[in-house]
C-alpha cells in the first residue's frame, strides 16, 4: 500500500469497533475522544447518533491535522425510546424481556473527517432486529452465557446473540456491531482511500 495514504484514526475505545475496522486491512490507530454524550432537549435518536459520531471525530481533529478520523455512535430504539447498555444482569433481563417477540431498531451514526481538507461526511445507517418470543429461562441462559452488559439491547450479534433473532433487516450487518463498514468504505473512497 502506498505510503502517501493519510493515516487513519478511529475515535473510539470500543473493542468491537476496533475488531470491525481491522477487517478492512488498513493500518489505523485508536484514540478515545472525551465528549459529553448527553442527549439534547427534544433531540431525536437519529440526530443524536449523527451529532455524537461527528463530535467524536471533531474532538480529535486538532490532534491529527493530516489524518482521516472515523467517529461512530449507536443507539437501540424500542417504541421510540432509546435503550442504553444494560450494565448488569437485571438490566439485561429487562431489555431482553421487553424485546421478546418484537423489533428493535439500531441506529448507527458514522462520521469521517479528512483533516487535510476539512471535509466532513456524516451518515446514519439503520438496522432492525426482529426477536423470537423468548421465555424467562432462555433469557437467563443467554445472559449467563455471554454477559452482554456492555451492549445496547443486551446481546452480542457476533456471538450467541444471533440465536435470539427471528430475522434481521438492513443493508449492512456490521452496523449492528457499531461500525457500518459498507458505508465507511464509500466514505474512505471519497478521501482517496480505496478498499481493497
Amino acid at each position: 500500500m502506498p505510503s502517501t495514504l493519510p493515516p487513519i484514526v478511529l475515535a473510539s475505545s470500543s473493542s468491537y469497533r476496533r475488531e470491525l475496522l481491522t477487517r478492512l486491512q488498513l493500518p489505523f490507530t485508536c484514540h478515545s475522544p472525551d465528549i459529553d454524550e448527553t442527549p439534547q432537549a427534544n433531540e431525536s435518536a437519529q440526530a443524536l447518533v449523527q451529532r455524537l459520531a461527528l463530535s467524536k471525530a471533531r474532538a480529535l481533529a486538532q490532534h491529527y491535522p493530516q489524518h482521516i478520523i472515523i467517529g461512530s455512535d449507536q443507539v437501540a430504539v424500542l417504541d421510540g425510546k432509546i435503550i442504553g447498555k444494560p450494565l448488569h444482569a437485571e438490566g439485561a433481563t429487562q431489555q431482553l424481556s421487553a424485546a421478546s417477540g418484537r423489533s428493535l431498531v439500531f441506529l448507527t451514526g458514522l462520521a469521517v473527517i479528512d483533516t487535510r481538507t476539512q471535509i466532513e461526511q456524516v451518515d446514519l445507517v439503520p438496522f432492525t432486529v426482529h426477536f423470537r418470543t423468548l421465555n424467562a429461562a432462555q433469557i437467563q441462559r443467554y445472559i449467563a452465557a455471554e454477559q452482554p452488559f456492555d451492549c445496547a439491547g443486551s446481546f452480542k450479534s457476533e456471538g450467541l446473540g444471533v440465536s435470539l433473532f427471528q430475522a434481521t433487516e438492513g443493508s449492512d450487518a456490521t452496523s449492528l456491531v457499531g461500525l457500518p463498514l459498507i458505508r465507511l468504505c464509500d466514505m474512505l473512497n471519497v478521501c482517496g482511500i480505496a478498499v481493497p
